[in-house]
């Protein structure tokens, strides 16, 4: 489940699926999801049709009057009927070639069965790699078919008892760290990077304060005025402290 994003790697991800039919045929589907994105800019144009030709060529050589290898839907889906598609799917493959957290690759994992859950391909360089280690997704790098085709094999071949060890593990970590957390957490390191002039000491407009209570006050609305147009004036600069008043 990809936009149809070049840094989302569909392509290599294609490539990779065409490798692995190539030694094990007929041995699984891929359904591809891939909603359009800026479908108004010619190079997002271009990725689409670049995409869609290769999972034509996938299905040529590798399909047969009966069974289809890619099933490729370029449309938008709730996230409540994706649920169906992840609790179904045998393994997740998340693959981008550069992303933030990537919420798929948990929405994947939630969605699992716990007495027979799938299997994770996550790339390296999705954010959600910093979670799931290498006892828990199986890591890829995102431009390497090669290594993305031998994980989805081991996937599909993974024991059971494997699958709900790894599985557990990162469903724990799901649980145990939410959206709040994770908001406290973001807003926290936020204001590490603060920082301040005390308002006491300075006392134009917009600079030196973090809340209202510190807001410096003026007596008149001209001194409000020349305060603003300093805050806006590209060529002045902070006065020396002896200065301030």
């Amino acid at each position: 489940m990809d936009r149809l994003d070049y840094t989302k790697g569909i392509d290599k991800r294609v490539e990779g699926f065409n490798q692995l039919l190539r030694t094990e045929p007929h041995s699984i589907s891929l359904l591809q999801i891939a909603t359009s994105s800026r479908a108004d800019v010619e190079q997002y144009q271009k990725y689409k049709e670049d995409v869609e030709s290769a999972i034509n060529r996938v299905n040529a050589e590798h399909g047969t009057d009966r069974w289809r290898p890619i099933h490729y839907r370029n449309e938008s889906f709730s996230q409540a009927a994706l649920a169906r598609p992840y609790r179904a799917a045998h393994v997740g493959v998340v693959t981008p070639l550069r992303d933030g957290m990537n919420l798929v690759a948990k929405e994947y994992v939630a969605a699992q069965d716990p007495k027979d859950p799938g299997v994770l391909v996550l790339s390296r360089f999705a954010g959600a790699a910093e979670d799931f280690n290498e006892n828990e997704a199986l890591l890829v790098g995102p431009n390497l078919p090669e290594e993305i085709a031998a994980a989805i094999s081991k996937a599909t071949h993974m024991p059971l008892e494997e699958r709900v060890t790894r599985w557990r593990s990162m469903m724990d970590k799901i649980e145990s760290y939410t959206i709040h957390d994770w908001a406290a957490d973001y807003v926290s390191e936020l204001d590490k990077s603060r920082v301040t002039v005390p308002a006491d000491q300075f006392h134009h407009l917009g600079l030196g304060w973090t809340n209202e209570a510190q807001v410096p006050l003026y007596r008149t609305d001209a001194e409000t005025l020349t305060a603003l147009r300093h805050t806006q004036d590209r060529l002045w600069v902070l006065p020396e402290p002896d200065s301030l008043t």
